[in-house]
């Protein structure tokens, strides 16, 4: 069997399965098992595959063709250039959540050139690490907290983090809330992007997410909002001045999560649009607290 063959009769066997983009998966999975680049492929199309190499292919893609994902089956993915390991133990990082890491660093950098100590960063339910480990890696001043509820997460982001010499700038706190922290933790950041989707709908996601993913990183509680309403309530207390919150949201949440801000004294700075043109990112700031004695006088 040649490599088109191979990738033809894959792309069948998955398309059959409801996997979406066999092609492209099918190829990732080639890719990946020949230690190749996936455009490489295009060249080497009438190559014959080994009997061993048939047989290891047809193991990748049934595990495939069961919803296994397949940044599981590869044992990694990218996020934001940096390579990660990704299994049950935290969420897969999503294309989406790259655009909160890269506003995360861009605020970073902007505080890293004022005139006070450098700036400190909270990823608030870290998961893989992802968004920690992209904030250490491009501001290289920031010290950065990582915190998560799962041990087993944690144990994954450390496993991420020390692939990178940022490790030394990232410390990892077990908790689901912020008063886990370090007493005295004043941050200039928040980044985050919580369990937001309503519980009763997590049965209803695709295979990939529902069976896979940790439900602790899917969960946000009836509504989804759980996280959100916290955050809102309780993160103003561990912000220093001009600091920001970016918090990642769920398709139709905007609406509901900046009322929620809002009413709780925050002021949304910008709604960012993902790659769909859907709003997932709210940046938010505290507003100041009006001096009403003054006023009255």
């Amino acid at each position: 069997m040649t490599v088109l063959e191979s990738i033809q009769r894959s792309t069948q066997f998955l398309a059959k399965k409801g996997v979406e983009t066999p092609r492209l998966q099918t190829e990732l999975l080639l890719a990946h098992l020949l230690q190749m680049p996936r455009m490489q492929l295009y060249l080497n199309f009438e190559r014959p595959l080994t009997s061993t190499e048939v047989d290891r292919l047809r193991e990748l893609v049934q595990r495939r063709g069961q919803r296994e994902p397949l940044q599981h089956i590869i044992g990694s993915t990218s996020f934001c250039g940096l390579e990660l390991s990704v299994d049950r133990r935290a969420l897969i990082p999503r294309p989406e959540t790259e655009l909160l890491a890269e506003r995360g660093w861009d605020f970073l950098q902007q505080r890293s050139n004022a005139p006070h100590q450098p700036p400190v960063a909270l990823d608030f339910g870290t998961g893989t690490g992802c968004l920690a480990i992209a904030l250490a890696c491009h501001c290289p001043d920031a010290r950065v907290y990582a915190l998560d509820i799962s041990s087993e997460a944690l144990s994954l982001a450390r496993q991420n983090a020390q692939r990178h010499p940022a490790a030394c700038r990232i410390e990892f706190v077990a908790g689901d809330k912020l008063h886990a922290l370090p007493p005295g933790v004043r941050l200039d950041l928040i980044l985050s992007n919580p369990p937001y989707i309503p519980t009763a709908e997590i049965a209803a996601l695709e295979p990939e997410v529902r069976d896979f993913d940790p439900p602790t990183a899917l969960d946000g509680g009836a509504d989804g909002l759980d996280y959100y309403r916290y955050l809102a309530a309780e993160a103003a207390a561990y912000l220093n001045p001009d600091a920001r919150l970016m918090v990642e949201i769920g398709d139709g949440q905007a609406a509901r999560i900046r009322a929620l801000f809002e009413t709780q004294n925050w002021v949304v700075e910008c709604l960012v649009e993902d790659y769909n043109q859907r709003p997932r990112i709210l940046v938010l700031r505290c507003a100041p607290v009006a001096r009403a004695s003054e006023d009255r006088s």
